[in-house]
């Protein structure tokens, strides 16, 4: 988990919900989700909030609150250009993927 600044510094969100891939262990995700938190996401600085959650049925989300709506996808957008995220993203079924970015309002 990252945790950078207060809470009040929070101004959007990226939330993704996805499945594993058949055969990928959430020991294998939390371990790449670590690797992607020390390697790319402690880079972006106004990043405030990165974090796993485990719902039921095998959904897992992942979280990130920036100072922004706007930062929030420009985050989101470097996945695709970063060598661990990449990896992260590999163990997702792609099928399953939801994502939604918000703005708070209040």
């Amino acid at each position: 988990m990252i945790k950078n600044s207060s809470i009040e510094s929070i101004g959007g969100m990226e939330f993704a919900t996805f499945k594993l891939k058949d055969g990928v262990t959430e020991a294998e995700l939390i371990e790449l989700s670590n690797q992607v938190e020390v390697e790319f996401l402690s880079q972006q600085k106004e990043l405030v909030l990165h974090f796993l959650v485990r719902g039921t049925e095998g959904i897992y989300a992942d979280v990130a609150m920036a100072s922004s709506q706007e930062k929030a996808e420009e985050y989101c957008l470097q996945w695709l250009s970063n060598k661990v995220a990449l990896e992260y993203l590999e163990l997702i079924d792609k099928e399953s993927v939801s994502m939604t970015f918000w703005t708070r309002i209040n």
